[in-house]
């Protein structure tokens, strides 16, 4: 940018700060980050006019201070040099960059306690929880970087956006097409994120469709259900007529009936993913042999369909439960996820499931928990079709109810 054109910039963005227009700090902020002033030909009482102008514009918020620490130490680097020197405005400017640093200071404390020297440390173990699968390459390791992955690049902030963060945009008018104020994401709030690239995320390395209609199943494996809150049923197709797949028994239940259910799979295609060690039906190409098994071993439970992943956790129950959900963005796909609260060992499985914990010593003294995957389709959806690598599960470890209590702070003071 040529000096002419910089100035033009600089007295339209002054223009803008005297205004007290929303756009001022964003727009300022990238004029000061994305040119060299100097080598443009600005003088420093211009540069000085424009950071404090920006430094001003700031939101009063301690996640900002490190930014206004830096354009205060490149304003007092300019005031030197400039016409507007004086040992007032020099003396102000130290005085505002020690507030600075005192004030993040105190916003580093309270975000990161430090122990009192010779204080002992707290009494805290970290918890294991300890997974057994068939797939663990893809469940541990591959499958939480396509979730991490995947979030970012969803809810990713332009630059445009990034920069609007630091401003406060106070007095505001109504403006919603300018996108230099825009920032307003639901990249930008720290707890949405996490609770999506911080979490333990279940997904499945093909596509999954889920449909009242049998049009355009997925290539892989198709099954048939008659579900509804408190029944459900496997059935198969034959000779244009649907069947039961317990006896062949047919039955005289319309293709359109509102109660059947389609679930079909494709292919495996995440490139990375590995087929369970174990001998697979000689007929069955490789990239299906694992939809095809999870499908096969997959049902119903009432209106939902339940993922049998076998993926089993165990956990300590004196201190830790395990809060298992649909992932947060399922509603987009059109279904709906099942949650639940593991809290300890449930007492409807197989005794031998239960001897394990005693047999092996790395299990001692754990429950375990299944994680299924429980889907149902949404509301008024008739098809639901998700990509593969797409979070349909969130497993979130808490601490046990017994672990923790809730005090009044008035009470303890």
């Amino acid at each position: 940018m040529e000096l002419k054109e910089g100035r033009a910039q600089l007295n339209y963005l002054l223009t803008l700060n005297i205004r007290k227009e929303e756009a001022f700090g964003p727009l300022a902020l990238a004029f000061i980050k994305e040119h060299d002033l100097d080598e443009m030909g600005l003088s420093p009482e211009e540069q000085f006019t424009i950071l404090m102008a920006t430094i001003q514009a700031l939101a009063p918020e301690p996640k900002r201070y490190n930014l206004k620490l830096e354009l205060l130490g490149k304003a007092k680097q300019l005031l030197s040099r400039s016409e507007f020197f004086n040992r007032e405005l020099d003396q102000q400017l130290d005085q505002d960059i020690q507030k600075t640093r005192a004030e993040i200071d105190i916003y580093n404390k309270a975000m990161r306690p430090e122990r009192e020297e010779g204080s002992p440390p707290p009494k805290l173990s970290q918890q294991k929880l300890i997974v057994q699968t068939d797939a663990p390459e893809y469940f541990l390791n591959i499958a939480q970087k396509r979730a991490t992955a995947y979030y970012q690049e969803k809810f990713g902030l332009t630059k445009k956006a990034k920069t609007a963060q630091h401003f406060s945009g106070s007095p505001r008018k109504f403006d919603p097409d300018n996108t230099d104020v825009q920032k307003e994401f639901s990249g930008a709030c720290a707890p949405f994120m996490n609770a999506r690239t911080n979490a333990f995320h279940l997904m499945l390395p093909f596509d999954l469709k889920i449909s009242r209609k049998p049009d355009d199943s997925l290539d892989a494996i198709v099954r048939i259900f008659y579900c509804k809150p408190g029944y459900s049923f496997p059935l198969a197709y034959e000779m244009g007529k649907l069947v039961s797949q317990q006896d062949g028994q047919v039955l005289d239940i319309p293709m359109d009936d509102p109660n059947l259910l389609f679930v079909s799979a494709s292919k495996v295609k995440e490139r990375d993913f590995k087929n369970p060690q174990g001998e697979a039906p000689p007929d069955v190409p490789p990239e299906l042999v694992y939809p095809v098994s999870v499908i096969e071993r997959s049902g119903t439970l009432g209106p939902f369909f339940q993922i049998v992943t076998h993926f089993k956790i165990w956990f300590d129950s004196s201190v830790v439960s395990l809060l298992i959900q649909g992932a947060p963005d399922l509603y987009e796909y059109g279904l709906q996820g099942g949650s639940g609260l593991m809290t300890r060992s449930h007492a409807s499985d197989k005794v031998e499931n239960y001897a394990e914990g005693l047999r092996n010593p790395i299990l001692e003294n754990l429950s375990f928990n299944y994680v299924n995957i429980h889907l149902q389709l949404s509301p008024g959806t008739e098809t639901a079709f998700v990509p593969f690598n797409t979070p349909l599960f969130t497993v979130h470890p808490v601490l046990n109810r017994q672990s923790c209590k809730l005090e009044d702070i008035q009470k303890l003071q």
